[in-house]
């Protein structure tokens, strides 16, 4: 495959790093858990008695909830700026917690608001419940919010999800909207925060408004019009290693999508019966003005069918997405780290990053070095290092140590290291460099382990 892709001239001087938003995201998204508490505290007198303690720690839980309901479809929106800035896979992890925050939330809001109405009404907890869920107005569709959320949470729970397919994840979790919108309505009609204050309905209707319109525009909009416009199919499928593939995908126009070595794309291929899902992988080449190239191995029901792939067929994509670019590097010097088939992000970096570069490729056999040509041919062409760490021939795993890493870069510390591979892999080498002396802020990785 290097014959399909142009050799590009390669800056000698590191840019200096671009920050990273991260902090002023999370610091408004706490301001407006402040605020939300505010507003409570704004409209509540004196608290009396245990019914009013269990019920105003209801009011609360079920605001925060609220909240935590806008601020989770907010970082499901795929918004470029915390997409491409902050990076995916944080992005990924806060909507985890968020979501765990919410289901939480939402447990402590029903138990403490019927405990202090029954309290209130002197009634079993049963009668009570019975009592909200059927009489009070808008409460049947919060119910079935309610229930859609535990299933989501269920099912996003890191057990049950090593049980059952990306499929039905996906799809189960894309529910979380229809739970949302139905759970807004009692907001409204029950929050006495809301009741006869115009400026807190106000917010709150601008607050799921703004969200919603995120979501219409970066997760619909945005992509129906990069597929319009760039008409996107399968050029061709190439073996790379045992169980790796190469997919070639050609366009128009696909220089004015930004896309950038290290980024990736959610892919949705209309053959093979695989339509139904969007994966996210890697570009494995710099894009071209006409094409677009990613490595796969197969690892699933979809990933394996990639091979199955004919010219022509229709593509949907989104993106690009992810921070794993050239905008982290801080210094002259590179190292890039590569665990399998995480050398795909690393080889359309180790063509672009300007400096002195150097790849270090984990696998267990020279047959299953993926893209081992084209590493070597583009190490001719620019003057950089390609070096293999594979099992010996009684299959013992070459140890990736502080020790071994500083006997084989010295000023190892002095390098921006870019890591790619499976989370164990990824996982342990982190600590490793740590204890080699390399900063933190020099380790660039992107991990979706929730």
């Amino acid at each position: 495959m290097t014959t399909v892709y142009e050799r590009r001239t390669t800056p000698a001087v590191a840019p200096a790093a671009r920050r990273s938003p991260a902090g002023a995201v999370l610091a408004l998204v706490w301001a407006g858990a402040a605020a939300v508490v505010a507003l409570w505290w704004a409209d509540t007198g004196s608290v009396v008695g245990s019914a009013g303690w269990l019920t105003g720690a209801g009011r609360i839980a079920g605001l925060l909830c609220g909240y935590a309901c806008a601020v989770l479809v907010g970082l499901m929106a795929r918004v470029p700026l915390l997409e491409r800035r902050v990076g995916s896979d944080r992005v990924a992890r806060w909507h985890a917690m968020a979501g765990r925050y919410t289901v939480c939330l939402l447990v402590a809001h029903i138990g403490l608001i019927l405990a202090g109405y029954a309290a209130q009404d002197r009634a079993s907890l049963w009668h009570e419940t019975v009592t909200v869920v059927l009489d009070y107005p808008e409460m049947l569709k919060a119910t079935a919010g309610t229930v859609i959320l535990f299933a989501v949470g269920i099912t996003s729970a890191r057990a049950v999800r090593r049980r059952t397919t990306y499929e039905f994840w996906y799809y189960v979790h894309l529910l979380t909207y229809a739970a949302v919108f139905l759970a807004f309505g009692h907001q409204l009609a029950l929050g006495n925060e809301f009741n006869g204050h115009t400026g807190a309905t106000a917010a709150w209707y601008a607050l799921y408004l703004g969200v919603a319109a995120l979501v219409v525009w970066f997760r619909v909009l945005v992509p129906v019009r990069l597929n319009l416009r760039h008409r996107l199919r399968v050029e061709s499928v190439h073996k790379e290693a045992p169980g790796v593939y190469s997919v070639v995908v050609r366009g128009r126009r696909l220089d004015e999508l930004g896309a950038r070595a290290g980024q990736f794309f959610r892919w949705r291929f209309f053959g093979e019966g695989m339509g139904w899902t969007s994966t996210p992988y890697s570009l494995s080449a710099p894009p071209r003005q006409d094409l677009m190239r990613i490595t796969v191995k197969a690892l699933g029901d979809h990933s394996a069918a990639v091979a199955l792939l004919r010219p022509g067929t229709r593509v949907w994509a989104e993106g690009p997405y992810g921070s794993l670019t050239q905008d982290r590097q801080t210094a002259p010097r590179s190292l890039l780290i590569a665990g399998g088939v995480g050398i795909t992000p690393l080889r359309a970096l180790f063509e672009t990053l300007p400096g002195e570069v150097t790849l270090l490729y984990r696998a267990r056999t020279a047959e299953d070095l993926a893209l081992g040509g084209e590493l070597e041919a583009v190490a001719r062409w620019r003057g950089a290092k390609v070096l293999y760490a594979l099992n010996g021939p009684d299959g013992r795993r070459p140890s990736l140590t502080a020790q071994s890493l500083r006997a084989t870069f010295p000023d190892l510390a002095d390098h921006d290291v870019y890591i790619c591979g499976p989370h164990g892999f990824a996982r342990d080498l982190y600590v490793q460099l740590r204890t080699a002396g390399v900063p933190d802020r020099r380790i660039h990785h992107e991990s979706f382990e929730l």
